[in-house]
């Protein structure tokens, strides 16, 4: 049976574009990254707030549920240290 690629999936960055946008990401959570299915906007405003760029959605707006779970993904282990 052929493979049907949706539009979420033509949009989805890849893991190129994910180390492009977010620099240096091991691998283990770039694949996680990778594994949500992001667009290039998703992993772009997962960026932006990162570098404290925030107030870019504007006064009081929360992060995107996507960009939240990449965000959530690349400070896993800034929780876990004391």
């Amino acid at each position: 049976m052929p493979s049907v690629t949706t539009m979420a999936d033509a949009n989805a960055a890849s893991a190129a574009e994910v180390k492009r946008i977010l620099g240096a990401v091991d691998d283990a959570k770039l694949i996680d990254i990778v594994a949500l299915r992001p667009s290039i906007r998703d992993v772009e405003q997962a960026s932006l707030w990162l570098a404290g760029d925030a107030d870019v959605f504007g006064a009081g707006q929360p992060l995107p549920p996507m960009a939240g779970d990449i965000v959530a993904i690349l400070t896993a282990d800034e929780e876990d240290e004391p």
